[in-house]
Parts: C-alpha cells; sequence; structure tokens
C-alpha cells in the first residue's frame, strides 16, 4: 500500500484532485463565480510546529505574520484582493495564552494594511501547535491570474529577489555565517524570512501597464491579454515548473537574470546562492508571465517604487 511518505505533495494533490471539479483546482486558490462580474476567491494553509515555525527561530509574533502572509499571498496570485480570514487554532494545553494574543498581533499587524479582517474560526486541542487560516478575496473574471494562462515567447517576471528567506533562515539558526554582512543586510535577510510581504502592491501597476500599452480600455486590455502566474512560496523553479506544465509549455531561464540579492554572495557561494533563489522558497514574490511589452513596463514601475535590493527582473523565455 501506498504511504504519503513514498508520494511527493504535488503526487498526492494529484490523488486528491479526482474528488473535485476540474475547473476550480489546480491554482493558488480556488475561483467560485457569485455575480456575473464578480468571484469570490478562497485558500487555506496550514502551519505546523517544528514543521513551518519554531521558537528557535520565530517570535509568535512572526509566526502570526508568516501564516497571514502566506494566505494573502495566495490571494494575490490570483489577481484577487482579500475581503476577510478565519483562523483554525490547534494547540497543546500548555500553550501560554500570551503566546496566542502575540500570534494574534503579528496576524493583525500584517492584515491591517489591506484592511483585512479576522472574521471567525476555531479552536481545538491538539498534541502539537497547528494554525490554519482561509483566505476569501474577490476579483473580476476579467483580471484573473491563472497558472495556465502562460503563453509561447511571453516573458517571465519575478517581482522581487529571491533566496533571500532562506538565507534569513539561515542566519537564525546559524549567526556566525553572516559574520561578513554589514547590520542592515543582515537585516533585510532576517525580515525577509520573518515578515515577507504578500505582493498585493503588484496588482494595480499590473493592470495599469496593461491599460497604458494599449489603445483600448481597461476592460477590453484584460480581456486580452492573459497573465500566467502564482507565487514563490515553494520555490522559484517550482513556480515555473508548476505554470509550465499547467500551460503545457516549456521555459528557458537565463541564470544571470534571476534576481538574487547581491549580497548573499558574502554568505555562501555563487551557486550555493542560486540554489537558495531556485529551491529556498518562502519569498513570497508573484512569478507572472506576460507579453514582453507589458512585462518591461511592469518592471520599470516596480523599479521606481522598490529599494534597489528587491529589484524585480524580466526573465526572457522561450517555449
Amino acid at each position: 500500500m501506498t504511504a504519503v511518505k513514498d508520494i511527493s505533495e504535488q503526487g498526492l494533490l494529484k490523488v486528491l484532485h479526482r474528488f473535485c471539479p476540474t475547473e476550480v483546482v489546480g491554482d493558488d486558490a480556488a475561483i467560485v463565480p457569485i455575480k456575473p462580474n464578480k468571484s469570490l476567491v478562497v485558500t487555506t494553509d496550514t502551519l505546523v510546529d517544528g514543521v513551518h515555525f519554531s521558537d528557535r527561530t520565530t517570535s509568535p509574533e512572526d509566526v502570526g505574520w508568516r501564516s497571514a502572509a502566506a494566505n494573502l499571498s495566495d490571494i494575490a496570485a490570483m489577481g484577487a484582493f482579500p475581503i476577510g480570514i478565519t483562523i483554525a487554532l490547534g494547540l497543546t494545553g500548555d500553550t501560554p495564552v500570551a503566546w496566542i494574543e502575540q500570534l494574534y498581533q503579528g496576524i493583525s499587524e500584517c492584515l491591517q494594511p489591506y484592511n483585512t479582517p479576522i472574521v471567525g474560526g476555531d479552536i481545538v486541542r491538539s498534541p502539537i501547535r497547528t494554525i490554519s487560516i482561509t483566505a476569501f478575496g474577490q476579483i473580476e473574471p476579467s483580471q484573473t491570474i491563472l497558472r495556465s494562462n502562460c503563453q509561447p515567447q511571453n516573458a517571465i517576471v519575478a517581482t522581487g529577489v529571491h533566496g533571500a528567506s532562506k538565507a534569513g533562515l539561515e542566519l537564525l539558526l546559524h549567526p556566525e555565517l553572516g559574520k561578513f554582512l554589514t547590520e542592515a543586510e543582515r537585516s533585510s535577510l532576517i525580515l525577509a524570512h520573518q515578515r515577507p510581504r504578500p505582493r498585493l502592491d503588484i496588482l494595480t501597476n499590473l493592470w495599469n501597464c496593461l491599460s497604458l500599452n494599449s489603445s483600448n480600455s481597461i476592460e477590453k486590455n484584460q480581456n486580452s491579454v492573459l497573465v500566467g502566474g502564482m507565487d514563490s512560496s515553494d520555490g522559484l523553479a517550482d513556480a515555473i515548473v508548476q505554470m509550465c506544465q499547467a500551460s503545457q509549455v516549456g521555459a528557458r531561464i537565463d541564470r544571470h537574470q534571476i534576481p538574487i540579492p547581491s549580497y548573499l554572495t558574502k554568505l555562501v557561494s555563487p551557486e550555493q546562492a542560486l540554489k537558495w533563489a531556485l529551491y529556498g522558497g518562502e519569498d513570497f514574490e508573484l512569478v507572472l508571465c506576460l507579453p514582453p511589452i507589458y512585462g518591461q513596463e511592469l518592471v520599470k514601475k516596480l523599479e521606481s517604487v522598490q529599494p534597489s535590493w528587491v529589484q524585480p527582473q524580466t526573465t526572457p523565455t522561450s517555449y
């Protein structure tokens, strides 16, 4: 009998997809039409103590922030804006009430810039601490971003650097690795791990780019230009592979175009820095696939509002 340990996460998801409508599953979140011009977007993420967070490296506030950010990132990856979340906690009997309050403080701090309320949840006794958040968003169908929307001759746009979260985790586990970093460099990498930003800020710039590069109205233009994408929570390489599989295309990536913090090589070798960027995960950037003219315009817009160390990149891509 096959056990969970014998198959990958993607392998298990393929098994479970048989029980779900094919037109709903397969992206960062599910889309449920509720009105002719409006859809509900729903996503759930679960974090387990000792697997996704640890008291050794992460404060309760940062655990809360990361758990909320993971869900908001999935909402952003669909092109949607959040409208609320619910929280289900599995708690051991000796969990300090102060830990729970601080957890909620971190969640609230992450939600506040996006005016997203906590609208409910559940609490159960558990042998290990778990946090499960369900986030709800709304979207106009013409603005939906799907993994299956990638087209031949598109460009891939990464909205920020990759490898920073992995580097931050390694610094927390092994502080001596950062002996050649400045304090600002060390702090920025640790912050990337503890307080990743869900890239909801990208969406307005994205739709503006589609509008500015077309003589049509925004609505007509968004109906004519497909945007593929997902977030990079499981790594940049994983995101590109999943988008290619969903769209039945291939990609050619120039390693020199992969956005990596310039000072990461003070920490590890260039080859290790590249591996962290590709496979480290938890950077929560958006990886978008769109025609080059729009990709270049989006990068220009993002460069004007982001610090230099998180510059986005347009990666030339062939199919």
